[in-house]
């Protein structure tokens, strides 16, 4: 038997590596797939929370917080494709449970640090693991679901999962530090990682295969010291400023060696990264929709906290309950466009409405002052943030894997996690520095004092709230132009469920 790839060419197809099973089998496979997820996703906003009170805990310095943060970001950026290409490789039942095991005992060694330096190995630890474990389960997810109706609300949940994930974090990482104690947000992953690991280990078939592995070893080191120098370049952006020799030499390199990258691609005989995934118009299109959005989100989740505890003062744990309509409006969305929209109007129509409908919401965000209350100026928002960033992610994520052999879904998947990750490191540092900015402008500009200083927080946060809503207007005439209004074609299936 053959399969046909996007070039004309064609390959022997794989080897199954089980039955196809029951209609009900699948929705638990979903089930599994949706808690590691959720493990993977939160854990960036769950430890934000939890951080000043490690910070007292262990007794380092503010210069210091910063890695707590950037070790797992530069871990997991920097090593998805090459995640992604070993679940094709090796397997994605194996990758998945080793994820799951390497990601909780790591938690676990996070949840009992005794020192700063052990809690940044175990960060460092989680984003390692975390990326074998996030492109195997959107990999799975895409070969277990490929008939059109299932697949739409398979790839609608678990985008649900993917967009509320980060709101979820803030309630939970509040709610754990609050009630608990912050080293509760490393040791909650171990609950997650149980469970999803004994459905795993029943429910999904073992990797049968009679080819050899084969990895691009140059297309490895070049690209995972690409991504390395493009997430900590921005991370130092935010730290030492755009103009810095350190930010330049990192943005830079990162840029040539990506660029190296591409050029190996082409002339490898087994490429970590076949071009033909990211050339075509639909994914290719949907990569940008979560590199987009990653830019943009990160004024939300971060500026949108700061005003809620320091303006509002709310708790941790209120701050977390404000964020649950973002995180309703989401679910409703990413559970109904891609099954009642997406057949009707296509991915184009959704997804720039989709960003029109956050933009909208960013917009609302811009009119907060001193004195404005939560359901007159922030409500709104965030359920329009949440109708409209949700559907454009769930059929963005439907669209990253679409018409992908099932040798190549998880190097497919892991562009995707790799796009908005490197959107969120962009978004860190470009949304950080401009607040910076309208903080210090105002200030220079006013009398000296505590309102002035409260005002011009305000200043920093609508300031980035306006730059985000740039960002989902841009987003949706980007889309609106590249993206093909065709429904995105299932990838081919492949047997993932145990007998």
């Amino acid at each position: 038997m053959t399969t046909t790839l996007d070039t004309g060419t064609k390959r022997p197809a794989a080897a199954d590596t089980g039955r196809r099973g029951s209609h009900a089998l699948r929705w638990w496979v979903l089930a599994v797939l949706g808690i590691a997820q959720l493990m993977v996703v939160l854990d960036a906003t769950i430890v934000n929370i939890a951080l000043p009170a490690a910070q007292a805990d262990l007794g380092f310095g503010d210069a210091d917080r910063q890695w707590v943060i950037t070790g797992y970001a530069l871990a997991f950026g920097s090593l998805l494709l090459l995640g992604g290409r070993l679940s094709d490789l090796f397997g994605r039942r194996n990758t998945f449970i080793i994820g799951l095991i390497g990601f909780a005992v790591a938690s676990a060694i996070g949840g009992a640090a005794t020192s700063f330096e052990m809690l940044v190995a175990a960060r460092v630890g989680q984003g390692v693991f975390g990326a074998l474990l996030a492109p195997a389960a959107l990999s799975l997810l895409t070969v277990t679901f490929t008939e059109p109706g299932e697949r739409a609300k398979a790839f609608g949940i678990f985008g649900a999962v993917a967009g509320a994930g980060g709101a979820i974090g803030l309630l939970l990482g509040g709610a754990l530090t609050e009630w608990a104690s912050w080293r509760w947000a490393m040791y909650v992953n171990l609950i997650f990682a149980a469970v999803a690991l004994v459905g795993a280990v029943l429910l999904l078939a073992k990797h049968v295969s009679n080819a050899r592995p084969k990895l691009d070893w140059p297309g490895t080191i070049t690209v995972t010291a690409a991504l390395f120098g493009i997430v900590y370049g921005f991370s130092q952006a935010e730290t030492e400023g755009w103009t810095a020799p350190s930010t330049l030499a990192f943005l830079l390199g990162g840029a040539v060696l990506l660029a190296a990258f591409v050029w190996l691609e082409t002339r490898v005989a087994h490429p970590l990264l076949p071009l033909r995934i990211v050339a075509d118009r639909t994914r290719g299109a949907a990569y940008l929709t979560v590199f987009i959005m990653g830019i943009g989100m990160f004024a939300i989740f971060l500026f949108l906290t700061y005003y809620m505890q320091l303006t509002l003062q709310y708790s941790p744990i209120m701050t977390g309950v404000a964020f649950l309509p973002m995180v309703a409006g989401m679910v409703a969305s990413s559970t109904t466009a891609p099954s009642l929209l997406l057949p009707r109007v296509g991915p184009k129509v959704v997804i720039s409405g989709g960003f029109l409908v956050a933009a909208a919401g960013m917009l609302w965000l811009t009119q907060i002052g001193l004195d404005t209350g939560y359901a007159t100026h922030i409500l709104p928002a965030l359920v329009l943030l949440g109708l409209g960033l949700g559907g454009a992610m769930s059929v963005a994520f439907q669209g990253s894997t679409a018409g992908v052999d099932h040798e190549d879904a998880g190097v497919a998947s892991a562009m995707v996690n790799t796009s908005q990750q490197v959107g969120g490191s962009i978004g860190t540092a470009l949304l950080s520095t401009i607040a910076a900015s309208a903080m210090t402008d105002y200030v220079s500009a006013h009398q000296p004092g505590p309102l002035t200083m409260a005002q011009a927080a305000i200043e920093s946060y609508t300031t980035s709230f306006w730059w985000a809503t740039a960002t989902f207007v841009l987003g949706a005439i980007v889309i609106g132009v590249l993206m093909p209004n065709t429904v995105p074609a299932p990838a081919e299936g492949e047997p993932v469920l145990a007998h």
